[in-house]
């Protein structure tokens, strides 16, 4: 058996589980460091502990010394060793992974990767971030920094992700899409003529991607353009990934997995026109099959995989 420890930013789920998935969990509210950690460790305890530890958490951090080195939305964990923590309480080897590649590790060991050799996995979520396996293996790069494909640009100009206009995140990210929706909505407003996310000034701040997202299956054609352009980036995106890398799947995601008749033609017709043929033929574009299990799955992976981090 192998114990899981998912460190978000308003939960935290400590699990036990193996290959076939979690057999037992207990979930608890992400408080101070020094609370949260005190309820990892009692959880730890109350379950039994594992061959190994996994522990999935948002950077930065340094997953080769173990450390958690002040995430934004985990205030107060300042260089947490909690490898060296859970390592020097518990007995047993402990392993850090950011949340991007352990989510990547999940949908390869348990997902909608399974079986596969080479694999991208894209969150498009609030951000862009992703994880990447070459030949069976995580790729971390020489400071733990590969797969920030987010921070990659793709036009001059666009919506602002990962701080930077006109990013592969400012384009596919639910933030990015509303910055797209609000762009469009202005637009129309200024020209005397609504959407039906956007009716007035007021609701320009109200657009989410979940509001593009109905107003595009209801028929609305600015959120069915929202979408468009949101898609045909993706597909300009993942024609770079798929030149680059030759992966056998690529999986995406939140927004993707939920909006995926949206996005779809737009992203095929680019990667159609992009890509190297051999290397786009050999390459399927799935949505992540975990939902909201891929957290627990995610730490699970981290401690799985283990020493070939």
């Amino acid at each position: 058996m192998l114990t899981g420890i998912d460190i978000g930013g308003t939960k935290c789920a400590v699990v036990i589980g193996d290959a076939e998935g979690v057999q037992k969990k207990i979930r608890f509210e992400t408080t101070t460091c020094a609370e949260t950690l005190d309820r990892i460790f009692a959880a730890v305890e109350r379950l039994g502990v594992g061959e190994c530890i996994g522990i999935s958490c948002g950077g930065p951090l340094d997953s080769k010394r173990g450390i958690i080195q002040s995430p934004p939305n985990l205030p107060g964990w300042d260089n947490v060793p909690i490898v060296k923590m859970l390592e020097e309480r518990f007995g047993v080897p402990a392993y850090l992974c950011n949340d991007a590649n352990a989510c990547a590790l999940a949908e390869w060991k348990y997902g909608a990767g399974k079986g596969s050799e080479n694999m991208v996995f894209l969150t498009f979520g609030t951000g862009l971030g992703a994880g990447i396996i070459v030949n069976g293996r995580l790729l971390n790069g020489t400071c733990g920094a590969a797969g920030e494909v987010g921070h990659l640009r793709l036009a001059e100009n666009g919506p602002v992700g990962f701080g930077k206009r006109g990013s592969f995140e400012g384009f596919c990210s639910g933030g990015g899409l509303a910055q797209i929706g609000r762009t469009l909505a202005l637009e129309k407003l200024q020209n005397g003529e609504k959407t039906a996310f956007c009716a007035s000034h007021a609701d320009l701040n109200s657009i989410t991607a979940k509001s593009l997202a109905e107003a595009a299956m209801a028929g609305d054609e600015t959120a069915i353009e929202v979408y468009r352009i949101s898609g045909e980036y993706l597909g300009k995106g993942l024609s770079l990934l798929v030149d680059i890398l030759n992966p056998e799947v690529i999986v995406i995601g939140s927004v993707f997995a939920r909006s995926e008749a949206l996005l779809r033609p737009a992203m095929e017709s680019l990667m159609q026109k992009e890509c190297l043929a051999p290397s786009l033929e050999a390459c399927r574009v799935v949505p992540a099959a975990l939902g909201e299990s891929i957290g627990d799955l995610a730490a699970l992976a981290v401690a799985m995989e283990g020493e070939n981090l």
